[in-house]
């Protein structure tokens, strides 16, 4: 079977898509975004904040799904988390779930004081790790009406002992990071390589190819300081507060499909769940179809009527 994907250097600017290069602040740091919306626009747009995977900066995924819903008709923000990226912001290259949370809800504060967003319908889209963070702001943050996750990564520190080697195992990740910081002397690795295997991720599709995740912007490193907010991060207990209207797309052959399944289960919030076959993690990423079917899902979840 031939797949089509989404090629992030060479897909030719869409002629009904424009976006505007924007930036804003979380306290002292100053996070650079690109806002992609229709080129024939109404006076005022639905906004969505778009955020992807760990590592990741706003030329991956995150533009991608930005991009594909600018041309649906909304306008689409993707950013940079701080010290990420072009984003200011030190230490760098921190997995820092507390940090990309207090990132999110600035995003949405930016889109809430544009005079070109329609602030009654601002929406938030999380994919892989993210989600659990873009839903964090959808519980907190009364300005996001509805809340998508893709392929979303949910775990809680249960699951991450299960997910990286057991509990020793985690515990000398966690002391690896504690380490780097008491030293001073942040400890930073290649996130994903085809030939290191100390990376992060190795021999990872999507972010060891060029033509899909390894392009240019992409910083490819990790720092070690992150195990710790990472491993101890618990995104199932935001379940327990989240009241907007949910949507996840998942695939039993994605990354954590169990943390999905838990999440949906013991959410209060009015939750829509669309499981598709054979679908990888790495594929909700960029495989054409299968964005194109997540999106269909997203647009007709945001523009659904409350209930």
């Amino acid at each position: 079977m031939t797949i089509e994907r989404i090629n992030l250097q060479n897909t030719p600017t869409v002629e009904s898509v424009d976006h505007e290069d924007v930036v804003f602040r979380r306290q002292d740091f100053t996070l650079q975004g690109r806002l992609y919306r229709p080129a024939k626009r109404a006076e005022r747009l639905p906004g969505v904040v778009v955020a992807g995977a760990w590592t990741t900066v706003k030329e991956q995924m995150a533009g991608t799904y930005a991009r594909a819903l600018a041309q649906q008709g909304f306008a689409a923000l993707a950013f940079d988390f701080t010290g990420w990226g072009a984003s200011d912001g030190e230490p760098r290259y921190v997995e820092n779930p507390a940090v990309k949370t207090a990132d999110i809800a600035a995003a949405v504060d930016f889109l809430a004081r544009r005079d070109d967003i329609d602030r009654e319908r601002i929406f938030g889209l999380g994919i892989c790790a993210s989600s659990g963070y873009m839903a964090a702001v959808a519980a907190d943050n009364p300005m996001m009406m509805r809340l998508a996750l893709v392929a979303p990564w949910l775990h809680d520190p249960r699951m991450a002992e299960a997910t990286y080697g057991g509990p020793e195992q985690v515990k000398t990740l966690i002391e690896l990071g504690r380490d780097s910081q008491r030293a001073n002397d942040a400890q930073v690795i290649v996130a994903a390589s085809t030939k290191d295997e100390r990376a992060l991720m190795f021999q990872a599709p999507y972010f060891t190819e060029a033509d899909r995740g390894l392009i240019a912007e992409y910083d490819n490193r990790f720092s070690v300081s992150s195990w710790e907010p990472w491993l101890t991060y618990d995104a199932q207990a935001v379940a327990d507060r989240l009241l907007v209207p949910t949507l996840i797309v998942c695939s039993e052959s994605a990354a954590l499909p169990a943390g999905a399944h838990a999440f949906a289960k013991r959410t209060k919030a009015p939750a829509t769940e669309l499981w598709l076959d054979d679908v990888s993690q790495f594929d909700f990423y960029d495989r054409a179809d299968v964005v194109t079917t997540s999106i269909a899902a997203v647009v007709d979840h945001f523009e659904a009527r409350a209930q």
